[in-house]
């Protein structure tokens, strides 16, 4: 394990900061919170493959966006831990078009049922209903932002002669 840099922890940083205004700013269009959650902030998940050092600014963006969440503390753990466990595989994907693959299953594995649970309340067939209905409308949403945005991202950076030098030369 390398040590962060003040670069590093700077690109952290930056991260985390446009993760929350991303979304807040999509929380103005239902985008954040809404029936089809496209968190524009989620584009920024990918960018762990490039930039290792992102990963803990995705934690912690996601953590603070997590406070406006309507499902509440569950979803500051829950959603959190998603992104989390996103990110560190995100850094592992051999090839740039797999980057979007860990955020859309982390959050399709932990965030359906907790959604369906505050719906519903209890295992029944409400509470499948409304998992079925959030497994895909979430998949959909998280696709667009990981596939669509984020891979808008992760073919232009390297272009950027400044985050040039930050890219491990695998990637570039």
């Amino acid at each position: 394990m390398r040590k962060f840099t003040p670069r590093d922890l700077t690109l952290s940083a930056m991260v985390a900061a446009l993760y929350f205004v991303l979304c807040y700013f999509g929380n103005i269009f239902q985008l954040t919170f809404g029936p089809v959650q496209v968190r524009l902030g989620e584009a920024l998940t990918v960018l762990p493959f490039l930039f290792p050092a992102t990963a803990p600014g995705l934690v912690v963006g996601c953590l603070l966006t997590n406070v406006l969440s309507p499902y509440g503390p569950i979803d500051m753990v829950v959603g959190t831990l998603a992104t989390a466990i996103a990110a560190f595989a995100t850094m592992k994907m051999p090839r740039w078009y797999l980057a979007g693959l860990p955020p859309i299953a982390a959050n399709a594995l932990l965030l359906p049922p907790m959604w369906a649970w505050a719906e519903a309340s209890a295992l029944n067939d409400a509470f499948w209903a409304a998992y079925g209905l959030n497994l895909w409308t979430f998949v959909v949403g998280e696709a667009v932002a990981c596939y669509v945005l984020g891979t808008v991202l992760l073919r232009a950076l390297p272009r950027v002669r400044y985050f040039r030098p930050m890219i491990p030369a695998a990637h570039l």
